[in-house]
């Protein structure tokens, strides 16, 4: 049975936007499945929009499903948020899940600057598929986990997809410390909340490169130099 709220349109899942309806067009065929259509828009929104953590907007506006398509970059969050909001124009029921992690994909950099290695709300996405909920986590790009020594996240459809416990060298990576449940919306208000006492403010980091970083830490890595700070 449908929930009406799991297939509506919300000021961040505005899906009528026509840059989502291009998207979707773009990325989906005619006659595919359920399972096959989620499939492609995970894939589409994981790569097509590059992650940047650097460039955090915590507003309604910086976290809209278009606003990712316009910018052509996200995070965690905003991503989850796109790719619920294309699945929802499909027909296909969604919402927000969220947790804290320890070792996210992350720079020496980043961390010294929020203070900590531990990322509060971080997103991904939950689809019905047939009479189940699968996890999707389309947060990271391709081209970022090739630099970074991480396998990119893979979706199928069947088995949930959620951030990888390794690296490719075997060494510890990504924790989940606490699940902080599912959301038919965005839960704005507690993230703002939370960010504002853990986190510092983000608009200082706008001016830096987070691919450089990345490749610059990889390359201390090969060399064995520490990255940590």
């Amino acid at each position: 049975m449908h929930n009406t709220e799991l297939l509506a349109a919300t000021s961040s899942m505005d899906f009528h936007h026509p840059l989502i309806g291009k998207f979707i067009e773009r990325h989906t065929f005619p006659g595919a499945s359920e399972r096959e259509t989620a499939v492609a828009l995970y894939y589409a929104v994981r790569d097509d929009i590059r992650y940047d953590p650097y460039r955090i907007d915590l507003s309604i506006q910086g976290l809209r499903a278009s606003t990712s398509l316009q910018l052509g970059y996200g995070w965690c969050v905003s991503k989850a948020v796109l790719l619920a909001a294309c699945c929802r124009a499909k027909g296909l029921q969604a919402r927000l899940g969220f947790a804290d992690v320890k070792n996210h994909l992350s720079t020496p950099r980043l961390r010294d600057y929020m203070r900590t290695d531990v990322f509060l709300w971080h997103g991904y996405t939950e689809i019905l598929l047939g009479d189940q909920w699968v996890k999707a986590t389309p947060a990271f790009n391709k081209e970022l986990c090739k630099k970074a020594n991480v396998s990119p996240l893979e979706f199928n459809g069947v088995q949930d997809s959620t951030l990888q416990p390794f690296d490719l060298e075997g060494n510890k990576y990504m924790e989940y410390l606490n699940e902080r449940g599912h959301y038919n919306d965005l839960p704005l208000g507690y993230i703002q909340d939370t960010f504002k006492k853990h986190h510092r403010q983000f608009r200082e980091m706008v001016n830096w490169d987070f691919d450089a970083d990345i490749s610059m830490n990889a390359h201390k890595k090969l060399r064995g130099v520490t990255t940590e700070t």
